[in-house]
C-alpha cells in the first residue's frame, strides 16, 4: 500500500492528493491512511534520499529537497538541457491553444500522463499555474508565460498560428498522398495488364 501511495504521488505531481483521495483510492480508512503517509514520510526524511513529503493546504505532495536547489539550478541553466523535446512540445502546444487547462485535461488530449512535462516547463518558466479550476478537487489551471512568447519570437498569444490552417493544411496532404498513391497504383496496374496481354499474345503465337 505505502509503495502504490509513493505511486500515486509521483503520478499527480504538482497536484497533490487530499487524505479523502487517498482513502478513496487505496478503499481504506482515515487511520490507515495517515499511517502510510506518515511511513512515507519518515523514509524520506534519510539524507539517502533526495525527495520528500511535503503538507500544502490540504494536499500531500511529492517534492525535492530544498537542500538541493543549487544543483537543480545548475540543471535548468545548463544549455545542454534547455532544448524541448516532442512530448514536451506537444504538451506546451496544448496548453498554449486551450489556457487555462488543468492536467487532467492535457492528460485526456495527450492519452498519457504530462505530469513531468509540465514540472519540466514550469521549472523552466515556460508554463505557470493560472490559478485552480472550479471543479471537484478545484485543480490547478495552466496557461503559458511571457517567456514563452520570448522563445517563440511572439509579441501576444493571439499570434499563435491558426490551428484550422494546420488542419486544412494537414488535409491537403493526406488528400494529395491518397491521390499520388492511386495514381501509382493504376500506373502498376496497367503494366500488369500489358505483361499479361502480351504474354498471351506471346503463348498464342506459339
Amino acid at each position: 500500500m505505502k509503495a502504490v501511495l509513493e505511486g500515486l504521488l509521483f503520478v499527480v505531481g504538482d497536484e497533490g492528493l487530499s487524505l479523502d483521495q487517498i482513502e478513496q483510492v487505496l478503499e481504506i480508512d482515515e487511520n490507515l491512511a495517515k499511517e502510510l503517509v506518515r511511513s512515507l514520510k519518515n523514509d524520506y526524511e534519510s539524507p539517502e534520499r533526495g525527495l520528500r513529503i511535503d503538507f500544502l493546504g490540504n494536499k500531500i505532495k511529492l517534492t525535492t529537497k530544498r537542500e538541493h536547489k543549487d544543483y537543480y539550478a545548475k540543471l535548468i541553466e545548463n544549455p545542454e538541457t534547455n532544448t524541448l523535446s516532442n512530448a514536451a512540445l506537444e504538451v506546451l502546444a496544448i496548453i498554449a491553444y486551450n489556457e487555462p487547462i488543468t492536467r487532467v485535461d492535457v492528460d485526456k488530449i495527450r492519452g498519457v500522463s504530462s505530469s513531468s512535462m509540465i514540472r519540466k516547463l514550469t521549472s523552466k518558466g515556460l508554463i505557470k499555474e493560472e490559478g485552480r479550476s472550479t471543479l471537484p478537487g478545484r485543480p490547478i489551471l495552466y496557461g503559458v508565460t511571457t517567456e514563452f512568447l520570448d522563445f517563440f519570437g511572439l509579441s501576444k498569444i493571439e499570434d499563435l498560428p491558426n490551428m484550422d490552417d494546420f488542419i486544412a493544411k494537414a488535409k491537403e496532404e493526406t488528400d494529395d498522398e491518397v491521390d499520388l498513391y492511386h495514381s501509382k497504383y493504376r500506373e502498376d496496374e496497367e503494366k500488369i495488364d500489358t505483361k499479361e496481354e502480351n504474354g498471351k499474345i506471346i503463348e498464342e503465337e506459339k
